[in-house]
């Protein structure tokens, strides 16, 4: 989802808690029948909007941190994975077993013979806009990094030759390195999934028919208009006031 986007949700609850002061400043002249619209309604909506949109905001920072955590964590895997295959290449194991080791390393180095530029959609439940920037096609996701990775630390494990003094090729650290990358990469899941979810809790709240933010606000302009008059200074004061429901 966009900033603005962002900035819109909020917008819709600053207003919201205008339209509450000046329906309570009317003092007792503002008494509708509909429960939905008296002010103890109107501050408990105010108060859930407000309490959804810092539910979304620390779903966005747990999200952003999570993602943060992964890419600096797979940032340099090439470089090991290419460390790790001239280790294994430096011991007398046989050709095809470093032949073996070699197509796993260019599996997780994204190699191919022609890289083609593909645009990515955006993806709303997310805080970037992925269609302002194009990956190439050879580009491998996260779980198929842990797989490939998986498959190389299966086949150096079969390999009895290989056995590195530097201690972040060896096999314990490799193995050390595949429980981090799941662990990372199933944070951000997790972290996705409740952002997600924070959304559709703040979106209900906020846009949903009838019972709404954005709902309530119609009808309690309806009745100010009913009961103060069109032309009111009432009714001006919060005919005025923009409220917009957002898609996401």
């Amino acid at each position: 989802m966009s900033s603005t986007n962002e900035t819109g949700h909020a917008k819709n609850v600053a207003n919201f808690e205008d339209l509450i002061s000046f329906c309570t400043g009317y003092g007792t002249a503002y008494n509708p029948s509909k429960n939905s619209i008296k002010l103890p309604a109107l501050n408990t909506l105010f108060t859930n909007a407000k309490n959804s949109l810092i539910a979304v905001s620390t779903s966005v920072t747990t999200f952003n941190n999570a993602v943060n955590a992964r890419m600096l964590l797979f940032e340099p895997l090439k470089k090991l994975i290419t460390r790790i295959v001239n280790a294994l290449e430096a011991t007398d194991a046989t050709k095809e077993t470093v032949a073996d080791a070699k197509t796993i390393a260019r599996k997780i180095q994204g190699k191919r013979a022609s890289d083609k530029i593909v645009t990515v959609p955006d993806n709303p439940n997310t805080p970037e806009n992925e269609a302002q920037r194009s990956i190439s096609a050879s580009q491998q996701s996260y779980d198929n990094l842990i797989e490939h990775v998986t498959h190389l630390k299966d086949l150096l494990t079969a390999e009895p030759l290989y056995v590195p003094n530097e201690a972040d090729l060896k096999l314990t650290a490799i193995n050390t390195l595949i429980a981090d990358m799941k662990t990372k990469n199933t944070a951000v899941i997790t972290a996705a999934t409740a952002l997600s979810n924070t959304r559709i809790a703040r979106n209900d709240i906020l846009y949903k028919a009838t019972v709404g933010l954005v709902g309530v606000v119609q009808e309690v302009k309806k009745y100010v208009k009913s009961a103060f008059g069109a032309t009111s200074s009432q009714y001006k004061q919060i005919s005025g006031l923009p409220f917009r429901k957002l898609k996401s």
